[in-house]
């Protein structure tokens, strides 16, 4: 269950991270950096929907176990450091290239 609560965050995390890179590139940028900014904003919305269809038939549960609070803490925030990682070496590296 943790593997898919660290994918779920990292998705999650990758998405928002894509879709702030484009917003900041398209506004920012000129010429094909401004192109490459909506790109980046499209991935972003692409993969923030898909995982809102992914998620709406997930059922939370509410438990209070301070261990287990704690050990996801942890894991969001191991998923949510990697999915930004991961959203800005895109971002550098589409940068980089134009």
């Amino acid at each position: 269950m943790e593997l898919m609560e660290f994918l779920t965050v990292l998705i999650l995390v990758f998405a928002l991270f894509m879709l702030l890179a484009g917003i900041f590139t398209a506004y920012f940028g000129s010429g094909k950096s401004r192109m490459i900014g909506v790109v980046l904003l499209v991935i972003g919305l692409v993969v923030g929907l898909l995982w809102v269809v992914m998620g709406l038939d997930s059922v939370a549960v509410i438990e209070v176990d301070l261990a287990t609070v704690i050990w996801d803490a942890f894991i969001n925030i191991i998923a949510a450091v990697v999915g930004a990682l991961i959203a800005i070496g895109v971002f550098l590296l589409a940068i980089m290239k134009s």
